[in-house]
């Protein structure tokens, strides 16, 4: 079915995802600065059915014409199809705009609203709009009213399911064509990301009528299959799976040289490609290696050519090779890899100690269990106890000292609160005393404020160069 509103035509739910995504199953995930044109041409020759751009930041993309350029217009490709654009936004006019120039580029328009990260709390968008539930039917409305591409959504689930369900119903009543669910909460992200909740993914599912994409817990294509099975998606979303193993969706673990090398050779036909992306995807492939080999990983990072990325990873490859020459495997290496190092396979963060490992745990207990602060440094400050940052910082100044209760006290001013001049006469701060002085006639020795002759004699006593535009 066609929905027409104000001379705007486009695919619907179902018939979209069936016509238009040629009922795409696996799917690559938007991916900042990672799921670029080489990336996704890749994981499509791997399986991939479907990819999505990087996150693209909707008031940059109006305003700057080279930011458009460079991140979509450039990337044109026949064999990247079909494809959907993401963007963030949190303003209805501004989203619409910045689709309204997307939409000859692509299939379908994405609103992020799962971006928990600190960047998207700092710029009011992605997951921390979630509890607005007016601006977000009015963005939804209003793209579905104006493009001629469905609009699409990629979103977290709250704690409640019951919450969860509301807030999807709401997004697909505005207009949204197909739903992305990300069964983690806003909270449950790097060291705190546990399991995500497929039981919420399955409560959405049943609960709305346009196509669902399940994301979370995917690793291996079992992990694909076995999800669509539980929860009744249309689709599987991979993100970090994918960054590990872009023939996840083939069902294949290759060695890692494989998917290195064929990457490479994309990128090299498809130019430009900023070489900071590059650098990413082969610390990622090379992850598990790398702990290894420390000294390629310090080259990875320095090199500031193509050809010298590739020349590292080449460097890798011999290594492995010469490993497997030697009969050397894992467990010799005592890394607790299922696989050999060198073969594409996930990068598994610490579990909760009762996860369950089918993905249908609840994401509140995964918080109890995951969402644990690092504890508190000890009194005596040793070096291992310290955080990386601090280290660095105890490097430069041996001297340095990070016990709160040992740092210095200052005396407030007695207006403002702002420390007070250590000799003030008047146990004020600079701005204080200076209105003090001059209203009472009086002065002050240590902020050289001489009520008689004024500040600017002084000054200029102490810095024959002072000038009132200087203040």
């Amino acid at each position: 079915m066609n929905t027409q509103c104000m001379g705007v035509t486009h695919l619907q739910g179902f018939e979209f995802w069936r016509q238009t995504l040629k009922e795409a199953r696996f799917v690559v995930a938007p991916m900042v600065d990672q799921s670029e044109l080489a990336w996704r041409l890749l994981s499509r020759r791997h399986g991939a059915q479907l990819c999505y751009t990087p996150m693209f930041h909707a008031q940059v993309f109006v305003r700057d014409s080279n930011y458009r350029r460079e991140n979509l217009y450039n990337e044109v490709c026949e064999e990247d199809r079909p494809l959907i654009t993401q963007f963030c936004a949190n303003d209805p006019e501004v989203f619409v705009q910045a689709a309204l120039l997307a939409q000859d580029y692509c299939d379908a328009i994405d609103l992020n609203l799962g971006c928990p990260q600190m960047i998207a709390k700092r710029g009011h968008y992605g997951v921390f709009l979630q509890d607005e539930w007016e601006l977000l039917e009015k963005m939804v409305r209003l793209a579905n009213e104006k493009l001629s591409v469905p609009i699409t959504c990629k979103i977290r689930v709250f704690k409640d399911i019951e919450k969860t369900v509301h807030y999807a119903q709401m997004l697909e009543k505005a207009g949204c064509q197909l739903l992305t669910v990300h069964g983690r909460t806003k909270d449950q992200k790097g060291a705190m990301t546990g399991i995500a909740s497929w039981e919420h993914i399955k409560a959405v599912r049943k609960a709305v009528g346009i196509p669902v994409f399940a994301n979370g817990n995917i690793q291996h294509l079992s992990d694909v299959e076995r999800c669509i099975q539980e929860t009744g998606v249309q689709g599987v979303m991979s993100a970090e799976g994918n960054l590990h193993n872009p023939a996840l969706f083939e069902g294949r673990s290759p060695p890692v040289w494989e998917m290195a090398e064929e990457y490479l050779e994309v990128v090299k036909q498809h130019p430009p490609c900023t070489l900071s992306f590059v650098r990413a995807h082969l610390f990622k492939l090379w992850h598990h290696t790398l702990q290894i080999h420390q000294d390629l990983r310090e080259d990875l990072a320095k090199v500031k050519t193509l050809e010298g990325l590739a020349d590292v990873s080449k460097q890798l490859r011999l290594r492995c090779q010469e490993e497997i020459a030697r009969g050397k495997g894992v467990e010799e290496k005592g890394s607790g890899l299922p696989l050999p190092h060198w073969i594409c396979q996930p990068y598994v963060r610490p579990a909760p100690k009762d996860a369950v490992a089918n993905g249908n745990g609840q994401a509140s207990e995964v918080k109890k269990t995951v969402c644990q602060k690092r504890a508190l440094e000890d009194s005596d400050r040793t070096a291992d106890t310290l955080s990386k940052n601090k280290q660095k910082k105890r490097s430069r100044n041996p001297n340095k000292n990070f016990c709160p209760e040992q740092k210095p006290k200052y005396i407030k001013c007695d207006q403002c609160g702002n420390p007070k001049g250590n000799k003030c006469v008047f146990n004020l701060c600079r701005g204080c005393c200076k209105k003090k002085a001059y209203k009472e006639v009086a002065d002050c020795p240590r902020h050289f404020i001489n009520s008689g002759q004024g500040l600017k004699n002084t000054s200029q006593k102490r810095n024959p160069t002072f000038s009132w535009r200087s203040l």
